[in-house]
């Protein structure tokens, strides 16, 4: 059988630039794989906002982020990366980390080079370690990686914001050199710098799209051209939905039923999986007598 992993390698093998919403539960998984789109990411945001109603301002514990992907990953047979934070710790609390994504079923893991607690790219407040701890933090992620633990190595920098953009690549550069499998500059400010991005750094990258962000929103097909396989989406599909939720209960406040907002009650079954369990069920059900 082949693993999530190797399914993520063979996406990446191909020369596009894959769409990729971000989920943050099995549920949200689902509909994105039911969409048909070929990966998802676990975004800590969504995570962090979904589970405990906080920000993602270091606030979630491996515990909880490794909890919800073993439900994501249970819910989807496409591959997930999930968000490893900055490893909750040393190097070899990153290297138990890695494990524990990797045992959960997880394709990739994302290990970024921010201060704890971290918190989320596009907001302010973020710092950086010093070189040398980012760069363990790698070295430590692609040694359990190459080690036994079968999940690539998303690593990402957040240096473009706290120190400018020639350190931003300069780490990037490293990251590739040390073994990461896929790279991600966080945060650049246009085009130019994405582009700039790409051509310095080798091997795969990914972009953010975060609507409000610091990064212009670009089309798959751009993106593609500036250099870049993959186009995260972290937030789109949460703030979707927060936003029905918001004029659902509005709706009610004001006494009216908001009825064309919902989904079907049948899609909604659907989706969820009765009517897999139903068909499930019904071969090990006896059959009633009267």
């Amino acid at each position: 059988m082949t693993t999530q992993p190797d399914k993520l390698r063979a996406l990446l093998a191909k020369d596009t630039c894959y769409t990729m919403p971000c989920c943050y539960d099995g549920l949200s998984a689902k509909m994105i794989e039911q969409a048909d789109f070929p990966l998802t990411f676990m975004s800590g945001f969504a995570v962090s906002a979904a589970r405990l109603g906080l920000p993602d301002t270091g606030l979630i514990s491996y515990g909880e982020m490794l909890d919800q992907a073993r439900n994501i990953c249970a819910a989807v047979a496409i591959p997930v990366i999930g968000d490893g934070d900055t490893g909750y710790g040393n190097a070899l609390n990153i290297k138990r980390t890695i494990s524990g994504y990797a045992r959960a079923g997880m394709a990739a893991i994302m290990i970024e080079d921010q201060l704890a607690p971290k918190r989320c790219g596009h907001t302010k407040g973020k710092a950086v370690v010093a070189r040398e701890e980012a760069y363990d933090r790698i070295k430590a992620a692609v040694d359990a990686r190459n080690e036994g633990d079968d999940i690539l190595i998303l690593a990402r920098t957040d240096a473009r914001a706290a120190l400018g953009l020639n350190e931003a690549i300069s780490r990037a550069q490293k990251f590739s050199e040390l073994g990461a499998d896929i790279l991600f500059v966080e945060a650049p400010v246009d085009e130019d710098e994405m582009a700039t991005i790409c051509r310095e750094v080798p091997g795969i990258h990914m972009a953010n799209m975060v609507e409000g962000g610091t990064t212009p929103l670009l089309s798959p097909d751009r993106l593609h051209q500036l250099g870049f396989r993959i186009a995260a989406y972290p937030l789109t599909v949460m703030s979707a939905a927060m936003n029905n939720m918001r004029h659902a209960l509005d709706d009610l406040k004001r006494g009216v039923h908001p009825q064309e907002r919902l989904m079907s009650f049948d899609d909604l079954r659907d989706i969820v999986g009765f009517n897999d369990y139903y068909d499930e069920e019904s071969r090990y059900a006896n059959p009633r007598s009267d």
